[in-house]
């Protein structure tokens, strides 16, 4: 890796408004079933990882948002799993909709695609073998 002064992503904010914030939380915390790390009023966050090199996810409401998204691929937030099938079971059974079934792609892993309620895509992503590499046509 190179010496660029960065360890890598320190986290992602998702933000909604005031009246969208009570589904985007239950997305995330119940459908999702992601464990917060701080959830109160307005804010929630889930991390991965230890500190200093730790990853965040936040849902919060911010003042500048309005509405749903309008364009949903705008960016993708994936979400690593190590077996697609039964969490996307299990988010299904929660009431998650996908826009894309559990499908395997061509460099061994799967994808899963949801989308939340403000509009923003979700993806599962199982990994593939390792040494199979990721071709770019």
């Amino acid at each position: 890796m190179a010496d660029d002064g960065f360890f890598g992503l320190a986290g992602l904010m998702v933000n909604t408004t005031a009246e969208r914030w009570p589904a985007m939380r239950q997305f995330y915390v119940d459908i999702l079933g992601l464990t917060p790390r701080t959830d109160r009023d307005g804010f929630v966050s889930f991390q991965w990882g230890t500190p200093p090199h730790d990853c965040r996810l936040t849902v919060t409401v911010h003042s500048e948002v309005t509405g749903a998204t309008v364009e949903p691929a705008r960016y993708l937030l994936n979400l690593g799993v190590d077996a697609i099938q039964p969490v996307a079971a299990r988010i299904a059974a929660a009431g998650g909709t996908f826009v894309r079934e559990p499908s395997k792609e061509p460099w061994g892993g799967y994808i899963a695609t949801l989308i939340d309620p403000d509009g923003n895509y979700v993806q599962l992503m199982q990994p593939g073998p390792p040494g199979v590499k990721v071709h770019r046509g």
